[in-house]
């Protein structure tokens, strides 16, 4: 299968800091879930920020449907299917749920076609549209989590990156934001995702990869990497839960 993004030999830091990123690497197939693990420090995040035009990528490239992304701005990226769910969400806390997925669709520049995409996420997410004139800081971390990830749909995009979405959910509402990844790759979305609780991430999508020292340290489907036994040393205690 061919890949849909390709990032070879990247090496990017912030400002003039040292390089977070020596030389990482991943391959990214269409529509299907892939998980980022490894230590803090490792790079994951950066190289999600690498990846979107966040950071200026000093060495190595980023091929995107084989037209290299390297030093387009963000909202370029942004147009050419790459959305980007940071860790701390980046919603507008003080705007309803309806006006976040109306400010998700920026780019389009048809109103019709925005307001049948809003009411189209609504449709597909009943709490959205149950709280559709709620203020986005008002609703509970799953919620919000929902409604970025949601967000992300309105411009129909060919990868969504998600920044530990888990973080600060309880394990019950990370397997529901981990259906809604399922349900984005089985309808032709790919997922990309940095995911702190090595085990879940990597049981619940299909490829993994290991960052570690800004190095890609393993990358192949989620059930391999999950059973290595590097990884059951290093992140998961050294046994394989059943």
């Amino acid at each position: 299968m061919e890949n849909l993004l390709h990032v070879e030999g990247i090496v990017a830091g912030y400002g003039d800091g040292p390089a977070i990123l020596d030389g990482a690497g991943i391959d990214i197939q269409p529509g299907k879930v892939h998980c980022i693990i490894g230590p803090n420090g490792a790079g994951k995040s950066t190289l999600l920020k690498a990846i979107c035009g966040m950071l200026d990528i000093r060495q190595g490239d980023v091929v995107f449907k084989g037209e290299s992304l390297k030093g387009l701005r963000p909202d370029q990226i942004l147009r050419k299917g790459i959305c980007f769910v940071p860790q701390e969400r980046a919603l507008f806390p003080k705007m309803s749920v309806r006006e976040n997925l109306r400010m998700g669709g920026f780019i389009l520049e048809d109103p019709k076609l925005l307001e049948s995409r809003i009411d189209g996420i609504l449709d597909r997410f009943p709490i959205l549209r149950e709280r559709a004139d709620q203020m986005a800081g008002t609703m509970s971390g799953g919620q919000q989590q929902t409604l970025a990830m949601a967000r992300t749909l309105i411009i129909k995009p060919d990868i969504v990156m998600l920044d530990e979405p888990s973080l600060g959910l309880a394990p019950k509402i990370v397997l529901e934001m981990f259906e809604i990844m399922r349900m984005m790759s089985d309808e032709g979305v790919t997922v990309l995702l940095v995911e702190q609780n090595a085990q879940i991430g990597l049981k619940q999508s299909h490829w993994g990869v290991v960052l570690d020292l800004g190095r890609t340290l393993i990358e192949g489907p989620a059930e391999e990497v999950l059973a290595d036994p590097r990884i059951q040393e290093l992140y998961l205690g050294g046994k394989r839960a059943a």
